[in-house]
């Protein structure tokens, strides 16, 4: 074979590995694209044969769309549900919400957590109001303007509420295409959360956008689960690239948060005398920063290795008030995680003793009014943010708490302590 025949013969060869290139990836253009096909298809059968009779779904209401998203965020299925109920037949439009008591909002809201979401859930209602006549807007930039609205509730609300093909990307979605389509990109960046939202569009059947994204959700929360994903019942199974190569378990990639810092509390559980018998002392937070206006006990920062130290700084937060106390006594221990905050709070029980102050003030000749604490002004307390505003402080009863809201951690402390279920250590 001469020089000239090899030469002609390699750009033969050449021109023919090309040729099964271009084969090759245009199979696995038709290929992706039937996949995709396969998934929205086999999505919607399934869920138009198993999705839940929520109570948000019987409605195509855009309010109730929109609490239920709200309430859903960092919350169960099951728990927000009775919460919902409640929350929509005390505030059946988004007017009735505009216009009640913040602390009404707060209260219905109480034991879900999270509560700037009922804050910014009522200021939106008001921003309706007074821009959109009470009628929740279906203009993209309008939904993306109201307070506490972000790109996922935006994309909820215009698509389940509107049918617009936006897409609703939260955790459940991020892992299910994460797992279908064997991407390995970490969810906790944003540049995969704005991939996947890029995606969404692509996979939505004309027409059919409500559904589909709550059918996406829908198999992150019920089959496609985080640790034991459900690959045998799954309606897409056959086309998932990560179950496929054995990766299910280990998608989606996620770098781990950071820890919420840990704090030690210690907390005082004030028991009234005389007229205040079977009432104890709490009070109101600012109304900025961490459980805005909610109803806690009196705590302060603690060290956690000197407890009478810790103890006197509680005592004088209490003699601020103008109060007197019975030895303080260990009485519980709870804990609770905020997103960025653990609290270790130790609970001491104590009982007003004003005849000791009386004894006091007639020894030295002043007079002596026992105190009864509403809304007097506590400045610079250790542990409590001050934003100028005064505190109220009040003596409540068991009956007295179904009118003000409490963060879970001083809900469970109380209501073992009305109930008699709270033991002294």
């Amino acid at each position: 074979m001469t020089a000239e025949d090899h030469k002609n013969e390699g750009k033969i060869d050449r021109g023919r590995y090309a040729e099964e290139r271009r084969v090759q990836e245009k199979m696995a253009a038709v290929e992706a694209e039937d996949s995709k096909t396969y998934f929205s298809r086999e999505l919607l059968i399934w869920y138009d044969r198993s999705k839940r009779d929520l109570p948000w779904r019987r409605h195509r209401d855009p309010y109730f769309i929109w609490v239920s998203e709200i309430m859903l965020q960092q919350t169960r299925v099951d728990t927000v549900i009775p919460y919902f109920n409640r929350f929509i037949e005390r505030f059946p439009t988004i007017r009735d919400l505009a216009e009640a008591p913040q602390e009404d909002v707060v209260k219905m809201w109480e034991g879900l957590g999270y509560y700037s979401r009922a804050r910014n859930l009522q200021a939106a209602a008001q921003q309706i109001v007074e821009l959109h006549g009470g009628q929740m807007p279906s203009e993209r930039e309008h939904v993306f303007a109201l307070k506490g609205v972000g790109p996922y509730t935006a994309g909820a609300i215009l698509s389940i509420a509107f049918n617009r093909p936006e897409p609703a990307v939260d955790g459940n979605v991020l892992r299910v295409l994460s797992r279908y389509f064997l991407i390995e990109d970490d969810i906790a960046k944003p540049k995969t959360r704005i991939m996947m939202e890029k995606m969404i569009p692509e996979l939505i059947p004309e027409g059919r956008a409500s559904d589909f994204n709550q059918a996406l959700m829908e198999l992150g929360a019920l089959i496609c689960t985080p640790k034991s994903p459900h690959c045998l019942i799954c309606p897409v199974m056959e086309h998932c690239r990560g179950r496929i190569e054995g990766r299910e378990r280990d998608l989606p990639v996620k770098t781990k948060a950071k820890k919420p810092r840990p704090e030690q509390r210690l907390a005082v559980l004030l028991e009234g005398s005389g007229e205040r018998a079977g009432r104890v002392l709490v009070r109101r937070r600012p109304n900025t920063g961490l459980l805005a206006g909610m109803w806690e006990l009196p705590h302060v920062a603690a060290g956690g290795e000197d407890l009478g130290l810790d103890a006197a700084q509680l005592g004088e937060l209490l003699e601020d008030r103008g109060l007197s106390w019975s030895p303080m006594s260990p009485y519980m221990t709870a804990e609770h995680t905020f997103s960025h905050i653990h609290w270790t709070m130790r609970v001491l029980i104590a009982r007003e003793e004003p005849e000791a102050l009386a004894q006091l003030a007639a020894e030295s000749g002043v007079p002596y009014e026992a105190a009864v604490p509403e809304a007097a002004e506590l400045d610079g307390a250790e542990g409590i943010a001050n934003d100028g505003a005064d505190e109220e402080w009040r003596w409540i009863s068991r009956e007295d708490m179904s009118a003000i809201a409490f963060p879970n951690l001083f809900l469970n402390i109380l209501n073992k302590y009305f109930s008699g279920e709270g033991e002294q250590e």
